[in-house]
């Protein structure tokens, strides 16, 4: 059967033409997405040594081991961030080769305060979570941990002002773990997300110190302010605060750049929150009804036990 091979190229380059801003043509290349989820790999071994190694690495060889992985790094790395800032700066940067260079040294410099919070997030998850029996299996087993590890390394590019590769990084790891955190928002210390899966946390939130997330989680932005010609206005505040101590349990959704969690307060599961909570509150939904009938009655009949679990008259 003709598959009319010569009319499929001939729509496609139709398309090519017509269908401007999806092509990338004539131009550098980009950055490019299997490079930095290596790239991310890289980092999880410098982050936690002899973590993620396929041998043991002995602390006699330990100065050696760090010196080639960084020399790598920093060598894939440089390509990938030059890439970047050509695309940002349409070629028109002095020197992006020397730029990239010096924002790749300034990246690494921050690697031990990177690991020093990501102390506090282990010991934070050790100490939150009865079922964690060790920094090893926390290490090795919890999604919301890497997650953690990539956006606060992603956090120190993205206030470098290395374009587009932080974005990538936070959504290797989203696509890894199931927890969206924008590289731009600001998490302090001891931070604990628990199992994490659908986790969302916006570009411009800010979260202290001591806080603990819980699965479905949405810090999120309430509307999009726009310009005289109808598009969004970027770089504004678009997503809550959270101050210090403060949990927040499954599904709740808090929205708002204004909106401000008070410290050491509790949201409840499935809340859903416009407005700031003053300090030392606890933000839950009231009382709903629940029924529990018996599957072997018809569904006509009354319930067979109410929630206490007597039988009913």
């Amino acid at each position: 059967m003709d598959c009319q091979q010569g009319r499929i190229i001939e729509s496609l380059l139709t398309s090519y033409r017509e269908e401007g801003g999806i092509n990338h043509v004539d131009c550098g290349r980009l950055p490019s997405k299997p490079a930095i989820a290596a790239l991310c790999e890289d980092l999880l071994h410098l982050l936690f040594p002899g973590f993620f190694d396929a041998s043991e690495i002995p602390s006699a060889e330990l100065e050696m081991l760090t010196s080639e992985h960084v020399a790598s790094f920093r060598e894939r790395m440089n390509v990938e961030v030059r890439r970047s800032l050509r695309l940002v700066h349409h070629g028109k940067s002095a020197n992006p080769q020397q730029q990239a260079v010096d924002l790749v040294c300034d990246f690494l410099l921050t690697l031990p305060e990177v690991r020093r919070l990501l102390q506090t997030d282990v010991q934070a998850a050790y100490d939150g979570d009865p079922a964690a029996r060790s920094f090893e299996e926390i290490i090795l087993a919890y999604p919301g941990l890497e997650a953690i590890a990539i956006q606060r390394a992603a956090h120190t590019l993205f206030s470098l002002g290395v374009p587009l590769l932080p974005r990538m990084m936070t959504e290797w790891a989203h696509g890894r773990t199931g927890i969206d955190i924008h590289p731009g928002a600001q998490i302090g210390s001891h931070f604990f997300i628990d199992h994490g899966t659908g986790v969302v946390i916006g570009e411009t939130c800010v979260i202290g110190h001591h806080v603990k997330l819980y699965h479905g989680v949405t810090l999120g932005a309430r509307s999009f302010q726009k310009d005289d010609a109808g598009n969004p206005v970027k770089g504004i505040k678009r997503h809550p605060n959270v101050e210090d101590y403060v949990t927040i349990y499954p599904n709740a959704t808090v929205l708002g750049g204004d909106t401000v969690i008070g410290a050491r307060s509790t949201i409840g599961a499935n809340v859903f929150l416009m407005q700031s909570v003053p300090p030392d509150r606890v933000y839950a939904l009231g009382d709903q009804e629940h029924q529990i009938r018996d599957k072997t009655q018809g569904p006509s009949r009354r319930p067979a036990e109410a929630l206490s679990g007597a039988p009913t008259a």
